[in-house]
């Protein structure tokens, strides 16, 4: 998808390291079985079977489904030492992974915005 045809709030937040304000995404609360995919280009990112409620109000996944569509890279923005978490394919900052997931699954919590994640659902629900 060219940057021109991104609506204004995923290109804020894909284009210019924005977030979304906690508590206020589309898939904070989903629970639907499948695959989350980048909304820029349509990368797999995500499996629904590693989404968890982390309670930090965005969408928390254990790991992503494919590490070779992800970019961890320092992010010192905001006066905090974080890693930023951005699509290989076509560059979009989808937010930050930290060390405080759960323990029997890893310990990491990639934190992503709802915004930039588009869900292909499959027919089973959990």
């Amino acid at each position: 998808m060219n940057d021109d045809k991104l609506d204004p709030e995923l290109y804020r937040i894909a284009r210019e390291k924005g977030t979304e304000p906690a508590f206020s995404g589309k898939y904070l609360n989903e629970h639907s079985k499948g695959m989350y995919r980048c909304a820029v280009c349509g990368a797999e990112l995500f499996s629904s079977d590693t989404k968890f409620d982390s309670g930090t109000g965005w969408p928390s996944f254990s790991e992503p489904a494919n590490t070779k569509n992800i970019i961890l890279k320092k992010d010192n923005s905001e006066g905090m030492e974080r890693t930023e978490v951005v699509c290989k394919n076509c560059g979009a900052h989808l937010g930050h992974v930290f060390d405080d997931g759960p323990k029997e699954k890893g310990g990491k919590r990639y934190c992503i915005n709802s915004t930039c994640l588009q869900l292909e659902k499959t027919n089973e629900t959990t």
